[in-house]
């Protein structure tokens, strides 16, 4: 039998310091650490940290009374306040009843319905800061369809090849059945 040779160099470094490393830890040891990494990665993001620094800073919002040249004709009709009206702003890209006629919300589901697990998104304008934000449309689901309030705004929609932009389809995917009943527009955030 031959007997153990330490090599030189960084062969021979690193494979002392590994032989040490085995040596001195056990495999529960080092699994129980493992573990503890993987239970504890999750919660780095919830951790606290200064957010201001870390956000990009975002281009000043025109003047109030400035009249931007490229707006679509929904973002030219859009208003911010009646939600039950087709051309209220987050409604941009919306197809179907509004919950807001429906017992809902805006970005809530009427009692004895159920959310869509997925959504189709949008950008709308809101005309009050002149900013663009992304919209998530999520369609209720589990009873008859609402029939009040029905819109199919087009802007920002996209052909069946581009899915998460189609409002064509019915979003009831994962829900307990695929009735529709209407939809809402979450606001997710300021669009880039």
């Amino acid at each position: 039998m031959a007997e153990f040779q330490a090599s030189t160099g960084i062969d021979g470094w690193s494979e002392r310091l590994v032989r040490r490393l085995a040596g001195g830890t056990s495999r529960r040891g080092v699994l129980s650490k493992l573990g503890l990494a993987i239970v504890a990665a999750p919660v780095f993001p919830l951790l606290p940290i200064e957010r201001a620094k870390a956000q990009t800073p975002q281009a000043p919002a025109p003047a109030p009374g400035t009249v931007l040249p490229d707006l679509t004709d929904f973002q030219k009709k859009a208003q911010t306040k009646e939600d039950t009206e087709c051309n209220y702003w987050r409604y941009c890209a919306i197809d179907g009843s509004l919950c807001t006629c429906c017992g809902g919300g805006v970005h809530t589901c009427p009692a004895g319905t159920q959310p869509s697990l997925t959504s189709w998104v949008g950008t709308c304008y809101n005309p009050d800061d002149k900013r663009n934000y992304l919209i998530a449309y999520r369609d209720c689901c589990g009873t008859s369809g609402c029939g009040q309030c029905g819109c199919d705004n087009t802007e920002e929609a996209m052909p069946t090849y581009r899915p998460q932009g189609n409002n064509e389809i019915i979003w009831c995917f994962g829900t307990s059945s695929m009735a529709y009943h209407c939809s809402t527009a979450a606001l997710v955030g300021v669009a880039s």
